[in-house]
């Protein structure tokens, strides 16, 4: 007997095979109309069709220890957050308003805001104080439907906090449903106590060696300004000594080369591509490109999406969520964004929000689209057609959560938020 079956949904979006999407295939998002699914011990058992609904309920669809009507619902797999700064300190709501100000965010960072700012504000708390931040805002993120994400350090920028930070992420994933996938984000910026020199070396002789033991992914932030290509390939060779996979901030302010290093140190992803060269583009397909909508609104950015898919490359999208250029969590908001703001279809940033997302964080064996063997993280959304996601903007759609079989309590996470946000 199954341990918990939906029937009826209007729409069951498995994005099945969960093969990695490429031009005209992310709008191929495997939709059985009037579908239902089967789970059993955390896993997806069956998937149905209306031919399996009409045969007199002779299927394994019956029978089941619990049952949900999806009727006028849509059911697709849960939301994967591929791209997060979720562990921090503070906010910078005075660096808003010196954006919409006019100030850039370039002048900000050499004024002393940005990256550094929030660096300061982190090594000042503690690790409870984080962890307390933290789960208020991963349990936010799972009432929105995210029930995998990717969190980055790099707040720190020393050994000891950048430790702290990697502590904090690692104790999230023993605490919260959501499954959590951490990153070494250490190249994130220079700290203000060491020169460019100093940090480097802290980097590749002390604090990767630590920094892999408690990630899986190392990323840097190659810009002008911040940590040059070269640099970067130092960084990004270092931690695949380590095995430490490779990530990239790439091309987010200026075409600083970020894209093309992604494809010469087989990057998993380059994230943010804003402004890639021709050669980047071409250099990157092996690479999936991880655009941020919350930070091109935030920024003013506009990524060439157009460009991406012509060329072939997968792209997948996430909140980037952090206190300064994107503070947004919410992924049926990002999808809109992706669409109002990049151009792409509902079909195209839904599967950058689930099977792509799965990929360009090593998961998509496990999550990221509904197929048998594949856990059961799976959302159930108050709407009867995918393209009321980003069309009903600002709206949050999820009305059933489920995560490894086990529908959570949304209204018990709800009522667990406060009115800090980030205080």
């Amino acid at each position: 007997m199954d341990d918990l079956v939906i029937t009826n949904a209007r729409e069951l979006i498995t994005l099945s095979p969960g093969y990695l999407r490429r031009g005209n295939q992310m709008s191929e998002l495997g939709i059985i109309y009037n579908g239902s699914i089967a789970i059993k011990d955390g896993k997806i058992s069956a998937i149905g069709t209306p031919r399996h609904v009409e045969a007199k309920r002779k299927s394994r669809f019956i029978g089941a220890k619990k049952e949900i009507d999806a009727t006028n619902k849509i059911v697709m797999p849960g939301f994967v957050d591929c791209h997060t700064h979720l562990v921090f300190a503070g906010n910078r709501a005075e660096e808003f308003e010196l954006r919409v100000m006019g100030k850039t965010y370039k002048e900000i960072a050499e004024a002393g805001g940005g990256i550094i700012n929030t660096v300061n504000r982190t090594r000042k708390a503690t690790e409870d104080e984080l962890f307390q931040n933290a789960i208020k805002w991963l349990n936010y993120a799972i009432t929105h439907g995210t029930t995998t994400m990717e969190i980055k350090s790099g707040y720190g920028l020393s050994l000891k906090e950048e430790l702290k930070i990697l502590k904090v992420i690692k104790r999230l994933s023993e605490m919260h449903p959501i499954t959590i996938i951490p990153t070494f984000l250490g190249a994130h910026s220079v700290p203000q106590d060491k020169s460019k020199k100093e940090y480097m070396d802290e980097l590749l002789n002390e604090i990767i060696p630590e920094a892999s033991k408690h990630a899986k992914f190392c990323d840097v932030f190659c810009e002008d300004g911040v940590f040059t290509k070269e640099e970067a390939r130092q960084i990004l060779m270092r931690g695949k000594e380590f095995g430490l996979i490779p990530k990239i901030h790439a091309d987010e302010l200026t075409s600083s080369g970020g894209s093309e290093l992604a494809g010469e140190v087989g990057a998993i992803s380059a994230d943010h591509i804003v402004y890639p060269s021709k050669k980047g583009i071409e250099q990157m397909k092996n690479s999936i490109a991880v655009l941020l909508p919350g930070a091109c609104l935030f920024l003013s950015h506009k990524p060439p999406v157009k460009e991406l898919i012509q060329a072939g490359i997968p792209i997948a999208i996430g909140s980037d969520f952090n206190p300064g250029a994107s503070p947004v969590l919410s992924i049926p908001i990002i999808i809109g964004l992706a669409c109002v703001l990049s151009g792409m279809t509902p079909a195209q940033a839904i599967t950058a929000a689930t099977i792509n997302a799965a990929y360009a964080i090593g998961v998509a064996d496990r999550v990221g689209s509904l197929e048998v063997g594949k856990e059961a993280d799976l959302i159930i959304l108050d709407v009867s057609s995918y393209k009321e996601i980003p069309y009903w903007f600002g709206v949050n759609p999820i009305i059933t959560v489920i995560k490894n079989g086990k529908i959570q309590d949304t209204k018990n996470w709800n009522s667990s938020q406060n009115n800090n946000h980030g205080q």
